[in-house]
């Protein structure tokens, strides 16, 4: 099954999941870098009912147990993230798989274990954090749909809106956007224009991960 959207906005708060949603967004992970649980578990809850009374999926980042406490239907974990999680829960938790690849070792791995989709990245360069790789490129996207066939690829790092046709003329299904949006002088409006001009002619778009 194909992803529910074309944009993948990546946030760090419930806060914004709410403004984000309102806007259009219909798949958004909630990445919050925190080790208070009570904090993590009232973000994880209210992003959650944001997105089911818009209609939108919540992936969640690397807090895995919370995620299936809450209820959360989708899971994305980083390569270090899953040397630690119990992957058979979170499958018996019905929750669909999102694993991060960088190289093709951690490709290897990530097919292994079946996930949901695979995201590829940092395909141009990023400022968000430090990164042991260099820029995949668009190149590097078309040899990931080569290699993983119809499972739905996610291409992230340094993506704008004047980048993301590329990516998904390239192979990829889906382009996570960070700083574009929520970097952005007017967060709301360009939400809402990546929406115009991807999603609302969006194939792939027409349903929501339960």
């Amino acid at each position: 099954m194909g992803l529910p959207s074309r944009i993948y906005p990546v946030v760090d708060s419930a806060a914004w999941v709410q403004r984000l949603v309102e806007h259009g967004a219909r798949l958004i992970q909630l990445r919050v870098k925190s080790t208070d649980t009570a904090r993590l578990r009232q973000q994880i809850r209210s992003a959650r009912l944001a997105c089911v009374a818009a209609g939108a999926t919540l992936v969640v980042n690397d807090h895995w147990q919370l995620a299936i406490e809450e209820g959360a239907s989708v899971i994305h974990l980083g390569q270090e993230d899953l040397d630690e999680a119990d992957r058979e829960a979170i499958r018996r938790s019905g929750a669909r798989l999102g694993i991060s690849t960088h190289s093709d070792e951690e490709l290897e791995r990530a097919l292994v274990l079946a996930p949901d989709y695979v995201a590829l990245g940092p395909v141009y360069p990023t400022t968000l954090k430090v990164m042991p790789w260099a820029p995949q490129g668009l190149d590097r996207i078309g040899e990931w749909r080569r290699r993983i066939g119809r499972l739905p690829l996610v291409a992230i790092g340094g993506i704008t809106l004047e980048r993301a046709a590329g990516c998904l003329e390239a192979g990829a299904d889906c382009v996570a956007v960070v700083s574009d949006i929520v970097g952005h002088a007017d967060p709301e409006a360009r939400m809402s224009a990546w929406v115009r001009i991807l999603d609302d002619q969006s194939q792939n778009a027409a349903g929501t991960w339960r």
